[in-house]
């Protein structure tokens, strides 16, 4: 199998439906959820350098996109006790972003993230588990499958305004359930 290049002209028109929809499941925030998508094609463009080709475009950015969405977190926590931590990563004073720069790299995780990612993952279907169920289908079909609106819409029979509005509702539902068993 080949390795993947990276083709930032055409990001935008492949990705940001996506990485979008995954941004506002985690956020709920159109605003925030926009500014950290372009804040991830920037991110990438910085680090294409570092992108090795092993994994997809679309894989590799959302690996970015998932650390923006951490650091919004935390970045929100931080005022409330905890100490943020700077860490020179580097052997010069070159200025860079850390986490962009490894997104892509498999063999960086620790066990720490991953445990984490897998403890969100559980709190995440646990919260899905407990929408209605037209709601929990529909959110799984767009946000976790990945499928369009158009397809969506047929297969289920109904208007994207409509699927909209299910989703936003799902969405809020989920965030809800997440800062009360996750966050």
């Amino acid at each position: 199998m080949g390795k993947t290049k990276l083709d930032p002209s055409q990001w935008v028109d492949r990705y940001a439906d996506y990485l979008y929809n995954y941004t506002i499941s985690k956020v709920s925030d159109q605003t925030l959820a926009e500014d950290l998508v372009q804040e991830t094609f920037l991110a990438g463009l910085k680090s294409a350098s570092g992108f090795k080709g092993d994994a997809s475009e679309r894989t590799w950015l959302t690996a970015i996109l998932k650390r923006k969405i951490i650091d919004h977190y935390r970045r929100a926590n931080s005022g409330k006790g905890k100490v943020e931590v700077k860490i020179n990563y580097t052997d010069d004073d070159q200025e860079g972003d850390w986490l962009e720069e490894r997104a892509a790299d498999k063999h960086r995780d620790n066990i720490e993230d991953q445990l984490q990612n897998e403890e969100l993952g559980i709190a995440i279907e646990r919260c899905v588990s407990q929408l209605p169920e037209k709601q929990a289908r529909i959110f799984r079909m767009k946000t976790i499958e990945g499928m369009e609106t158009e397809d969506i819409c047929k297969e289920l029979q109904i208007t994207p305004s409509n699927l909209w509005v299910i989703i936003h509702r799902a969405r809020t539902t989920l965030m809800n359930c997440l800062e009360k068993n996750w966050f």
